[in-house]
């Protein structure tokens, strides 16, 4: 019951179009372990292909190896916005919003 409520909430969450203009250090963190997972998964992918025998599982696991590597790049294109403009502006906002 509670799994299938937990689907239908995400479900109706809106989808991100492109990358959000500042990112946190909570998201910066996270982003960064996912970047290690997928390099991970990709090198695993690619000594395992090696290794073996059988043609058709080889290729399946160079296809897993392939998806690992696009992620891994997108994650990378998407990091290389630069953050510090983005940043300044909302500490000025923040400033501004203080109390003298």
């Amino acid at each position: 019951m509670q799994q299938t409520q937990t689907q239908q909430a995400a479900a109706q969450q809106p989808v991100m179009m492109r990358p959000p203009q500042v990112i946190t250090t909570k998201d910066h963190l996270y982003l960064k372990d996912q970047l290690s997972w997928e390099l991970i998964a990709m090198k695993k992918c690619q000594h395992f292909a090696k290794e073996c025998q059988d043609t058709e599982i080889r290729q399946a696991i160079d296809k897993a190896g392939q998806m690992h590597q696009r992620h891994y790049n997108m994650l990378l294109k998407h990091l290389k916005h630069d953050n510090t403009g983005a940043m300044n502006q909302i500490r000025q906002l923040q400033q501004q919003a203080q109390p003298s």
